[in-house]
C-alpha cells in the first residue's frame, strides 16, 4: 500500500524570520495607506495586489504539493482516490477558505481481465504484452491495466488490418486497395484527430468486428516510448444514465438498457496496445502494400495492410455491469476466474504472460484476443461515487457574480502531468490569494474554486456539477478559467472564447517567461512562437465543455506543451516531470501568474474585461470561411446582417465601457451603470444558446462553438 499523503503546506505553518516580519509589516503599512487614500476597485491599489500576488510565487511549494498528489494512483471511483479528495480539500481549508465536497453517483468502467494471443500452426502460442514495460507490478503499485473505459466485452473472430488513424479517408484508401475490413478486426495508430471513440464508431460502422489501438511512442524518450495510453470511448460528457441532470444520489436515472444510454457506447470492443505487441501484429500482415504516406509518417514497420492468413479472435464473455460502492469498499476485492474451453483458455486474474519473440514463425494461424471489462457482483448493480471539492471566496460588492477556476483531480494512473500538474498550480493560486486576503484584499465578485472528478471518464465531474447548477451558473456567472495540464513541455498555449482574447494578451504581458535566455515576458515569447494565436474551444476535450457548450458561460484553457509522450501512461510520474517536462517548476509559476491574474482582474475589475469586437471579428471570419464551403445558391445576408448589428453593440459597449472607467469616484448611480453593463457583458454568450440544443447532439447548445468552428476547421483542411 503506497504512503498516505503528505499534510498539505498551506503556506503559513513555518515560523518567520524576522526579515519576513519586517518586510510584511512594510507591505501591510503600504496597503493601510493605499486602503486610507484611495478608494475600493482604485487602479493603484489593484495594481498592488497584483503585484504582491505575482512575487508571493514559489516554484518550490508548488513542487511540494505535485509529488504529494503523485504519490500513488488515484483513478477516479478506486479507494486510492479518496486520499487524494482528503488532501485538496484540506489545502483549501487550512487556508481558511469556505470548503466542501460535492458527491455524485455515476456509471464508471473499470478492467477485470485482458489478454491477447497469437497461435501459431505449430501449436506454440505468443502472449503479448499489454502492459508497461519497466512496472514490476500493477497490483503492487495500484496501477490499473491499460484498458478503454466504456468499450464493450466480447468475442469476435475475423482477418486483420490495418486502417491507419481510422478516418474515414483511410477506410477510403482501404476500399480503393480493394481491401474490405466487414467482418474483420482493425488495428490502428493514434493520430488523425479523432477521439477514441470516433474511430471505435467509425469502424463499427464499417463493418469492423473489433479495434486494436497503439500510439508509436517517441523511441528517443527510452522506456517512455513503450507507454501504453489509456482513455475512454464514452460519445459525449457527463454520467450516460444522467444525461441533462444532476446524478444525485437519490435522482432518478435512465436504465443501462435504455437506447440513450446505449448509444452513448460503441457496439464493439476495443482495447489499446503497446507498440512493441501492435508491431508484432503488423509483421504478421498480408496483402495489398500500404500507401507510402502510410509507410513514412510513423515509427510503425509497415509492409502490408491485411487480407492474409492471419485471424484475429477478439474474446467477449457479457458479465454485465457492476460498480464500485463507496460504502462497501469493493474495490480491489474482486477475483476474476475466465475460462472457454472450446478456445483452448483457461486463465484467472490478469496474468499477461510472455513477450520476446524477435520473429514470428511462418505458420501463424491466429490470433486470440481476451478482453472482460466488468464483473458481476451476484447480480447486484451499483454507482461509483464521485467527489468534486469546492472552496469559495466570497465577493465583497458583488457577491452573487462567480469567476470559476478549475481543474480535475483524477488521473488514469499517477498524473504528473495530466491532471495534477493544473492541481498543484490551482492549490499554488489558492494560497497566494489567501495570503492577500491576510493582507487587506477581499475580490469584489466571488473567486470558487473547482477540484473535478471523473474528468478522465468524459469530464464526468464538472458536467453533473454545471448540469446541477444551470440555472444558478446562467444568471451569476462571469467566466469559467480552465487549467488541465499545466505543464506538458516548452511553449505557452491558450484557447479561449474571443471576448476574453485581450484580457490573455494583456495578462500574458504582466507574467516573465521562464524559458526565454533573456529576459522577457511570456506574451513576447509566445508572439514570436506562433504569433499570439488563440485557439477556440470547440472540442470536448477538459471540462471547460459543460461550461461553455451547455451554459454558455465565456472560458480560457491554458497550459505549456503541445503534448508530451507519457500521455495516459504508467510513465506520466513525478520523476518524469522532474527530469522532462519542469525540472524548476518555473513553467508552473508561469502558468500560476497567467492563470492567477485572470482571475484577479475578473474578479476585481470594475467594469468586466470582456471585449466583443474580437468576438464580432471571429465571427466575421467564420462567416467567410462558411462562404468558402458553399455554392453560390445559398445566401448569407441574414447571417451577415446579424453579425453586423453585433458589431454595433460591441462598439457601443466599448464606448460605454471607456466612459464610465472615466469617472473617478463612484456614487449610487455609477454603480448602477456599471452593473447594468457588466450583466450585458455576462449575459451576451448566453445568447448563443439554443434551448432545444444541436440537433442529434442536444446536450450541445452552443451555436457558435460547435458549429460554425467546424466549418473553419473543414475550410482550413480544405485549402492545405
Amino acid at each position: 500500500m503506497p504512503p498516505n499523503l503528505t499534510k498539505p503546506n498551506s503556506g503559513f505553518t513555518s515560523k518567520p524570520s524576522p526579515l519576513c516580519t519586517f518586510v510584511s509589516l512594510i507591505i501591510l503599512l503600504i496597503i493601510g495607506f493605499y486602503t486610507l487614500h484611495y478608494p475600493p476597485g482604485n487602479p493603484k491599489k489593484v495594481l498592488l495586489f497584483q503585484q504582491i500576488f505575482l512575487s508571493s510565487a514559489s516554484n518550490s511549494t508548488i513542487a511540494s504539493y505535485l509529488r504529494s498528489l503523485t504519490s500513488h494512483p488515484h483513478l477516479a471511483g478506486t479507494k486510492p482516490s479518496l486520499e487524494t479528495i482528503h488532501y485538496v480539500k484540506t489545502h483549501f481549508q487550512n487556508l481558511g477558505l469556505e470548503t466542501h465536497t460535492v458527491p455524485f453517483q455515476t456509471l464508471l468502467s473499470y478492467p477485470v481481465h485482458a489478454s491477447v494471443s497469437m497461435h501459431f500452426g505449430n501449436s506454440t502460442v505468443l502472449n503479448l504484452r499489454l502492459n508497461e514495460m519497466g512496472i514490476p507490478s500493477y497490483p503492487s503499485s495500484g496501477l490499473i491495466q491499460p484498458y478503454h473505459a466504456f468499450s464493450p466485452s466480447g468475442t469476435v473472430h475475423g482477418k486483420v488490418v490495418f486502417a491507419n488513424h481510422g478516418r474515414e479517408d483511410d477506410y477510403r484508401t482501404l476500399g480503393l486497395m480493394g481491401v474490405n475490413v466487414n467482418g474483420c478486426i482493425v488495428i490502428i495508430r493514434k493520430g488523425g484527430g479523432l477521439s477514441r471513440g470516433a474511430v471505435v464508431k467509425i469502424a463499427e460502422k464499417k463493418g469492423a468486428l473489433g479495434v486494436l489501438t497503439y500510439a508509436e511512442g517517441d523511441v528517443s524518450k527510452g522506456s517512455f516510448g513503450s507507454g501504453v495510453e489509456r482513455g475512454t470511448v464514452m460519445e459525449g460528457v457527463g454520467d450516460p444514465l444522467t444525461p441533462g441532470w444532476g446524478a444525485d444520489e437519490d435522482g432518478e436515472r435512465l436504465k443501462l438498457e435504455d437506447k440513450k444510454v446505449l448509444e452513448r457506447f460503441p457496439g464493439i470492443p476495443s482495447l489499446p496496445l503497446p507498440f512493441e505487441s501492435a508491431q508484432l501484429i503488423l509483421d504478421s500482415l498480408e496483402g495489398p502494400l500500404p500507401p507510402q504516406e502510410w509507410r513514412d509518417s510513423g515509427r510503425s514497420n509497415l509492409s502490408h495492410v491485411g487480407s492474409g492468413l492471419v485471424m484475429v479472435n477478439f474474446t467477449y464473455q457479457h458479465l454485465g455491469f457492476s460498480f464500485i460502492s463507496r460504502r462497501e469498499n469493493a474495490w480491489g476485492d474482486i477475483n476474476f476466474t475466465l475460462s472457454m474451453p472450446d478456445l483452448g483458455l483457461h486463465t484467472i486474474g490478469t496474468g499477461l504472460i510472455y513477450f520476446g519473440l524477435r520473429e514470428l514463425p511462418s505458420q501463424l494461424q491466429l490470433i486470440h484476443f481476451c478482453y472482460v471489462c466488468m464483473e458481476p457482483m451476484e447480480g447486484e448493480k451499483k454507482l461509483a461515487t464521485i467527489y468534486n471539492v469546492v472552496a469559495v471566496i466570497r465577493g465583497l460588492e458583488e457577491p452573487d457574480r462567480y469567476v470559476l477556476m478549475g481543474n480535475h483531480r483524477d488521473a488514469w494512473t499517477y498524473g504528473a502531468v495530466d491532471p495534477n500538474s493544473g492541481t498543484a498550480t490551482l492549490l499554488d493560486i489558492a494560497r497566494r490569494y489567501a495570503l492577500l486576503m491576510r493582507k487587506g484584499w477581499n475580490p469584489r465578485r466571488t473567486i470558487i474554486f473547482c477540484s473535478w472528478d471523473a474528468e478522465e471518464f468524459g469530464m464526468i465531474g464538472s458536467t453533473e456539477w454545471v448540469e446541477q447548477n444551470l440555472v444558478n451558473l446562467g444568471a451569476k456567472a462571469v467566466a469559467y478559467l480552465n487549467v488541465d495540464c499545466a505543464v506538458q513541455g516548452p511553449g505557452f498555449f491558450a484557447g479561449a472564447t474571443p471576448q476574453l482574447d485581450n484580457l490573455i494578451f494583456e495578462v500574458t504581458k504582466k507574467v516573465q517567461d521562464q524559458d526565454s535566455e533573456v529576459v522577457a515576458t511570456i506574451y513576447e515569447k509566445w508572439k514570436t512562437m506562433n504569433g499570439n494565436n488563440i485557439q477556440r474551444l470547440s472540442g470536448v476535450d477538459s471540462d471547460f465543455a459543460p461550461f461553455l457548450q451547455h451554459a454558455g458561460v465565456p472560458s480560457v484553457d491554458i497550459y505549456y506543451g503541445r503534448d508530451f509522450p507519457v500521455y495516459h501512461t504508467a510513465f506520466d510520474s513525478f520523476n518524469w516531470m522532474i527530469n522532462n517536462a519542469d525540472p524548476f517548476f518555473w513553467r508552473h509559476v508561469a502558468v500560476a501568474g497567467v492563470w492567477g491574474l485572470l482571475g484577479l482582474h475578473l474578479a476585481d475589475d470594475p467594469v468586466l474585461p470582456l471585449d466583443y469586437l474580437s468576438y464580432a471579428k471571429q465571427l466575421q471570419e467564420y462567416k467567410d470561411a462558411f462562404s468558402r464551403v458553399l455554392d453560390g445558391n445559398i445566401s448569407l445576408t441574414p447571417l451577415a446582417a446579424s453579425i453586423q448589428e453585433f458589431t454595433s453593440a460591441a462598439k457601443q459597449a466599448s464606448e460605454e465601457t471607456k466612459k464610465l472607467m472615466e469617472q473617478e469616484f463612484t456614487n449610487d448611480l455609477l454603480a448602477l451603470k456599471i452593473r447594468a453593463l457588466n450583466d450585458r457583458l455576462m449575459l451576451a454568450e448566453r445568447g448563443f444558446l439554443d434551448t432545444d440544443g444541436i440537433k442529434g447532439r442536444e446536450w450541445f447548445k452552443h451555436l457558435v462553438s460547435v458549429f460554425f468552428s467546424k466549418i473553419a476547421i473543414r475550410t482550413e483542411v480544405l485549402h492545405t
